[in-house]
């Protein structure tokens, strides 16, 4: 779920930015503003900062493993010549 109060900022900074003749007819933007981020970053498939480090880290350590499994394949395929004598 997003931050509500990163969504708050930015709902702020978006009001400041309207001139100060207009601001009296924009009382409510920033509330109206607020409600319109958050509905539509809700339709979008986002995941928190917290969630994409875990799921790199995830990915880092399954390629290290990987690449593991890969070079101790390789090494036993070059200890066994019989294997070689089979796919021939």
């Amino acid at each position: 779920m997003l931050d509500p109060k990163k969504l708050e900022e930015l709902a702020k900074q978006i009001s400041g930015a309207v001139p100060p003749g207009v601001r009296n007819a924009a009382e409510g933007a920033e509330g109206r503003i607020k409600q319109i981020l958050q509905a539509q970053l809700a339709k979008l498939d986002l995941v928190t900062r917290e969630e994409f480090d875990i799921q790199s880290q995830v990915l880092i350590r399954t390629r290290e493993k990987l690449d593991a499994m890969e070079a101790r394949l390789a090494e036993l395929e070059g200890k066994n010549p019989a294997s070689e004598k089979k796919s021939q």
